[in-house]
């Protein structure tokens, strides 16, 4: 099994096999998730204080919050040419 990761922003990394999601935080039912998640203990600020721009809801039930755009965090799945 091949283990792929991406990087969040600023350093923080994920498993891309693990992820279900990349939305953005704007919409009310996405905030609900971010709430819900918070509550359960299982919500990862990977912000470092800046701004959310994107939330990964992880097949785990964790949400991970990063600074990044979604479309910049997807662009990221995609294998580069070189590998």
């Amino acid at each position: 099994m091949d283990i792929q990761l991406i990087n969040i922003g600023f350093g923080n990394i994920v498993s891309a096999n693990r992820v279900v999601a990349i939305v953005s935080p704007d919409s009310s039912p996405i905030k609900r998730i971010i709430s819900d998640a918070r509550d359960r203990g299982h919500l990862i600020d990977a912000t470092y204080g800046r701004r959310t721009r994107a939330a990964i809801i992880m097949d785990s039930s964790h949400v991970i919050l990063s600074a990044i755009q979604p479309e910049t965090v997807a662009n990221r799945f995609i294998p580069s040419k070189d590998t």
